[in-house]
């Protein structure tokens, strides 16, 4: 980790927040049945991939930052299985499930450096 860098500056940060604001906007067509369901769930689990590495960043402390990005990789895996369900629910097409895997799976191969 780069003392000197944020987590602004962080490229698995911003795609991070690119893939949360899709879900917000994906998640607006669910049925309003499950805004207490899946649809928070899954604005829950994208807003907390860039947060968890945001707060691991200004830890300022290597084994503290790891520790927050194995949080993130959680949600990343939380939010993957969410998608799955989505799709077979039909609340989003199987394109749009898939762009959102493609994104999810590029994240993750980041390994959040």
């Amino acid at each position: 980790m780069e003392a000197t860098r944020g987590y602004r500056d962080l490229r698995v940060w911003q795609r991070s927040i690119d893939l949360s604001l899709s879900v917000y906007q994906l998640t607006r067509a669910f049925p309003k049945d499950e805004m207490y369901g899946l649809t928070s769930q899954m604005r829950r689990a994208s807003v907390s991939i860039p947060s968890n590495i945001a707060e691991g960043q200004a830890k300022r402390s290597l084994p503290e930052f790891k520790r927050f990005l194995s949080i993130a990789l959680g949600s990343l895996a939380e939010l993957d299985t969410q998608f799955i369900l989505a799709v077979r629910l039909k609340y989003i097409d199987p394109q749009q499930g898939t762009a959102c895997e493609k994104d999810i799976s590029e994240i993750r191969a980041m390994r959040f450096h």
